[in-house]
């Protein structure tokens, strides 16, 4: 098995939209790895701390995702999906991968999620001031954090093509 984490943000560090889910998805089944998607772990457990009215969401309660990851990724070989990563350990990833989207191929996939509102222009301007990628260079080291372009289905093709041929060095490097 595969020792380096890994942390993919497909959001808008994904910002929502970006294609974080298309991408670990697809780069689980092509390499092995296992594959977690942090909003689907909180949904199934029900890992949230109350519910925010404003943006029509539940409340995370990171402190529980932690915990509840904790034995998964001190196996290795895990994608992690999620929009965030701040309250992640540092010690998970070994690379974390930022995926990015021009803001008018964005707005069509939020809107044609039902994103209005202070809900659609606030994951915007989260793409446009790349706070997500911000968030990840305070994170983690400055080193392991690679921005990707996500707008096309040739974007995800090179993207997978990219993270494969550092997958594959890395699993050359530990053996």
């Amino acid at each position: 098995k595969l020792s380096p984490y890994f942390l993919l943000w497909v959001w808008s560090a994904g910002t929502p939209g970006v294609g974080k889910t298309t991408l670990g998805k697809e780069l689980a089944s092509r390499a092995g790895l296992s594959y977690v998607n942090v909003g689907d772990l909180a949904r199934e457990g029900e890992l949230y701390e109350g519910f925010d009215e404003e943006y029509d969401c539940p409340i995370l309660d990171e402190d529980r995702v932690v915990d509840e990851l904790e034995d998964r990724m001190s196996e290795g070989g895990v994608i992690v999906d999620y929009h965030g990563c701040d309250f992640f350990p540092e010690r998970w990833f070994h690379i974390v991968f930022v995926l990015r989207t021009e803001n008018s191929c964005l707005y069509d996939r939020l809107e044609s999620r039902g994103y209005t509102g202070k809900k659609l222009q606030d994951n915007i301007q989260c793409e446009i001031f790349q706070t997500l990628y911000e968030e990840a260079v305070l994170s983690y080291k400055k080193e392991i954090v690679h921005q990707l372009p996500s707008n096309t289905p040739e974007d995800l093709e090179r993207n997978l093509d990219q993270i494969m041929q550092w997958i594959e060095g890395g699993m050359k490097d530990n053996n």
